[in-house]
């Protein structure tokens, strides 16, 4: 025989025991402000069951209504917490009318008019609706894929509703399964939702290591000075375009971009107005740069742009642009502004270069020396030398014959 009161026990320790792990995740991750709400969600849960047991205690209804009102807080803080994981903003007063409209119905039909199929109807939706309304975010979540911790959650909560709308039908055909009846089916519901109240935890924690892991893929492809991409990423990325233009045979461009007498500037003004100054370029860039285009820094003052399904000439009017930006810049420095300089070199993909994207950069190179060669703060393209008519091969070997 299963014993509700036992039961009620083991709901508290395995509350406690929730919240002081999403305790501890809340002080090793301060940023990650979903783990608040999950741990708020849990502590109030367990002080609601506990209040809820020391109606065995004192002969009155308030340890019932208390009880009720912490578990209606738990899934309440729940649904924030799922809102603030997708960095939605909390609907404090949606979820706060919820739970007081439900806490309030309980109220009028304990002690106005004594109801128990509508005490406990209004009880059930306090507990369901909020979950409900957050269970859109784990099925269709913004960035449009659903981890596998989102997708254990969903299940999880729409069994939870299963059960209570199990419960809320019974109560209003006659069958009492509330707290107070207490009884077998009592139990093994209780028994159900304590096993998914972990297993909903257990979902929302591989939903944090998810998102943790993903940080730090992104930390590892991102430059610690300027926040674009790095070399590592770029290198992807170029590997990626390449076999895209393989097997579409559309091309695509890269400007490799160099900081005229960025070692000057060091010298003259220290590193750390240095590294201003690369932050400072790469914000002008980006202002120029489409959607979808890619600025990497590769090391020094040396910066890379992917260009998607863009020509010569396209890379062309681009590399325009961010000279522009930056003479504009320059023109407008004064007293110990550091005005900065570019040289840009531009090329294209071609069949020759296949899947091999250091081919690709060592022809951007070649048009940035040649960019520095002609004064530097410019852009050169590179054109790869035209093929030889078969009278000119003629010429040539009879020349050296």
């Amino acid at each position: 025989m299963l014993s509700v009161p036992t039961l009620w026990t083991v709901f508290v320790v395995n509350f406690l025991a929730l919240g002081l792990i999403w305790a501890y995740v809340t002080r090793s991750y301060p940023k990650f402000e979903a783990a608040r709400f999950w741990m708020a969600s849990a502590f109030v849960g367990a002080a609601g069951v506990m209040a809820a047991l020391t109606r065995q205690f004192f002969v009155s209804p308030a340890p019932l209504l208390v009880g009720a009102g912490g578990i209606i807080a738990a899934s309440c803080f729940a649904a924030m917490g799922i809102q603030r994981f997708y960095g939605r903003p909390v609907t404090w007063r949606i979820i706060a009318l919820t739970g007081t409209l439900s806490l309030a119905g309980i109220v009028f039909f304990m002690l106005v008019f004594d109801h128990m199929q509508l005490r406990m109807l209004s009880y059930t939706l306090g507990q369901a609706l909020p979950l409900v309304l957050a269970l859109r975010l784990l099925l269709w979540p913004p960035e449009g894929r659903v981890s596998p911790g989102a997708r254990l959650s969903a299940i999880v909560i729409l069994t939870i509703v299963a059960i209570f709308v199990v419960r809320a039908a019974g109560n209003m055909i006659g069958r009492d399964f509330s707290a107070v009846a207490g009884g077998q089916v009592h139990a093994v519901m209780l028994l159900g939702l304590l096993f998914l109240s972990m297993t909903l935890n257990f979902g929302f924690l591989l939903m944090a290591m998810d998102r943790l892991r993903n940080e730090v893929a992104d930390l590892a492809l991102l430059d610690d000075l300027t926040g674009v991409a790095n070399r590592r990423h770029l290198l992807q990325r170029l590997s990626e375009e390449c076999a895209r233009s393989v097997r579409s045979g559309e091309p695509f461009s890269l400007l490799v971009i160099d900081l005229d007498g960025f070692k000057t500037i060091n010298d003259t003004h220290g590193h750390a107005a240095g590294d201003a100054c690369l932050r400072h370029f790469t914000r002008m860039a980006q202002t120029r740069l489409r959607p979808g285009d890619m600025l990497a820094r590769t090391g020094g003052d040396e910066f890379c742009v992917v260009l998607p399904s863009s020509s010569l000439r396209e890379a062309a009017l681009i590399a325009c642009r961010v000279l522009e930006v930056c003479r504009e810049d320059a023109a407008g420095c004064t007293g110990q502004d550091i005005p900065i300089a570019i040289s840009i070199g531009a090329a294209e993909w071609d069949r020759g270069i296949g899947e091999f994207p250091d081919r690709l950069i060592a022809h951007a190179d070649h048009a940035l020396y040649a960019a520095k060669k002609n004064g530097k703060n410019d852009f050169a393209l590179y054109e790869a030398a035209p093929p030889l008519l078969p009278e000119a091969v003629g010429e040539a070997a009879r020349k050296f014959a």
